[in-house]
């Protein structure tokens, strides 16, 4: 988990792909947040409440991604904090964790809003006595803050996607209850042809994402797209280390042809698998040769255990028959009795 962890954070710390998720997120793909206007904040939020007593509590929480945008909209600047949770896996409570790095978040533009009144010259503000209690002056004016969740998966998000859903009470409570939505991006919500709208190799990462239980269809989008001919090693590692998909490329190229890795990858997984299956082939053919014969049981066991190797891995009927007949000297009829029988036991 920690690897995931951290290469994903790694990940979004670019500035080029975190301008590029919140480009799709906030403005349907259009390029108004340009990398070169963000700026790296501290992560770390820290508020001291009241608890029993006057007790004060320390809270700290550190984000995962937290950036300041000088964005332009119709030739005014808007100066917005951007954040960014990675997920690799599910967060039942992601709405309240959002809500309180939010919160935390508007909790330390007030206490620093207050502290630079209290060193400015006094004369050049008369202050209220409302003012002077809070800190906070009523020209003063808060940044807004946006919290993006990424979810680096290929399920469903079925979690909760805003608080209400976390919660139990009927409608007359409910009314009063201000909700809170999560803003996820997640791959499997993710239209092929919104993936259109990004423009780094975050769009490469989540594609294979959000193919990635399809090993069928993954191969397809990959030779579809020709950007996955020639992605950064920093985008292959993440992918492989995200996703488990034991990609092979060698240590020292700083680019990776993904079509290349995959093919690669499943040659090993094939050849493994054929091994495993003749190993697991025996066992069965073991039990089969005490009425069948020994030799022609272990024989057939080992055909048999291969194939259903070779199924798992992904590979059609004819790709199946082609590697059995080469791997066992066999022909297309003997393959194909072999196959119609690996298919009947299902």
């Amino acid at each position: 988990m920690a690897d995931k962890d951290a290469v994903t954070k790694e990940f979004m710390q670019d500035s080029d792909i975190f301008a590029d998720v919140f480009n799709y997120m906030l403005y349907d793909g259009r390029q108004v947040i340009k990398p070169e206007q963000l700026r790296p904040v501290d992560t770390t939020a820290i508020v001291l409440p009241y608890g029993e007593g006057q007790q004060s509590v320390p809270i700290q929480k550190y984000r995962d991604v937290l950036k300041l945008v000088t964005a332009m909209e119709d030739s005014n600047a808007a100066y917005l904090l951007l954040g960014i949770e990675n997920q690799s896996q599910l967060h039942y409570a992601m709405p309240v964790r959002n809500m309180l790095y939010d919160a935390m978040q508007y909790v330390s533009q007030v206490e620093n809003t207050a502290k630079s009144h209290r060193g400015e010259n006094k004369s050049t503000h008369a202050e209220t006595g409302a003012e002077y209690l809070s800190g906070f002056y009523r020209t003063d004016r808060l940044l807004p803050v946006i919290t993006l969740t990424l979810y680096f998966g290929a399920d469903e998000w079925n979690a909760p996607r805003d608080l209400h859903s976390m919660l139990t009470a009927n409608n007359d409570i409910m009314k009063f209850v201000d909700n809170y939505h999560i803003h996820l991006v997640a791959p499997a919500d993710i239209s092929y042809e919104d993936f259109g709208k990004f423009h780094t190799e975050l769009k490469l990462a989540l594609k294979y994402l959000k193919y990635s239980r399809d090993k069928k269809r993954l191969g397809e989008v990959i030779y579809e797209d020709a950007a996955f001919r020639n992605v950064s090693r920093k985008t292959a590692d993440m992918i492989n280390i995200v996703t488990g998909s034991k990609l092979i490329y060698h240590q020292g190229e700083e680019r990776v042809n993904m079509c290349v890795a995959i093919e690669e990858m499943r040659k090993e997984a094939i050849e493994q698998g054929i091994e495993q299956g003749i190993e697991q082939g025996i066992e069965q053919g073991i039990e089969q040769g005490i009425e069948q014969g020994i030799e022609q049981g272990i024989e057939q066991g080992k055909v048999l255990g291969a194939i259903e190797i070779c199924r798992q891995l992904g590979l059609d009927s004819n790709d199946i028959i082609s590697r059995i007949i080469s791997s066992f000297s066999l022909t297309r009829d003997e393959a194909e009795s072999y196959m119609r029988r690996a298919l009947a036991n299902l």
